[in-house]
């Protein structure tokens, strides 16, 4: 049978209809993510791998607000992809940069991330409490064993890394519990997960432009 991607969904404790602006706040917390894709394309300035970053996270944005406005099954794949080709990227970037690989090797990494998530994601799945962010947690699993690995290579990559684990951790917290408190708060708390994904995603690049500059510094003569 072929998709409807027409199809409304109804997925968040804030939306009690299908109009546009049934999620206002939801909609809105979506500016954090152009907000911080801004602020670090600023920060980024020559560092080619570090604006691409910036910019899928400002697409993020734009795909998330497409979701809690329209609230289709096309928009929810306009949601669920940036948020892919940003963790595929730093991925990418975190095996170049952290690990110093080469592009072949690097890419061939980066592409483990299917199989391991194919792995991990049912695992997750088991834990009902999780629902739907069950998909997430690896990702969240991903970066703490790249911190561990890194712990003693580069220790302020890996502390900077473990403040990621900790942000998505909490964020994905509130993700999690939207729908279970939607009848004491029908606000809900997704928004919360935008706020601090956000700032998370941005955070992330930083850590990079962080380890970037200390190396060009430490190479630099005299």
């Amino acid at each position: 049978m072929p998709m409807d991607w027409t199809r409304q969904i109804d997925a968040y404790c804030e939306r009690t209809d299908f109009t546009f602006w049934a999620e206002p706040v939801n909609a809105a917390t979506n500016a954090a993510f152009v907000l911080a894709a801004l602020v670090m394309w600023h920060r980024c300035a020559g560092l080619p791998l570090g604006r691409a970053l910036a910019a899928v996270l400002g697409v993020i944005g734009i795909g998330s607000f497409l979701f809690h406005t329209l609230a289709s099954e096309w928009a929810s794949l306009a949601d669920v992809l940036p948020i892919l080709c940003f963790i595929l990227l730093y991925v990418f970037v975190a095996n170049r940069a952290y690990w110093g690989l080469g592009l072949w090797p690097a890419l061939g990494l980066t592409a483990l991330f299917f199989p391991y998530a194919a792995v991990t994601g049912p695992l997750f799945g088991r834990l009902e409490w999780l629902g739907s962010s069950a998909g997430y947690a690896p990702v969240a699993l991903l970066i703490l064993v790249y911190a561990l690995a890194l712990a003693r290579r580069l220790p302020e990559v890996a502390a900077g890394l473990g403040l990621g684990v900790g942000l998505l951790t909490v964020s994905l917290t509130f993700r999690t519990i939207d729908m279970p408190v939607c009848a004491v708060l029908p606000l809900g708390t997704h928004f919360l997960w935008h706020l601090l994904n956000a700032a998370m995603l941005g955070w992330m690049i930083e850590v990079y432009r962080r380890h970037v500059r200390r190396v060009s510094m430490d190479a630099a003569p005299g």
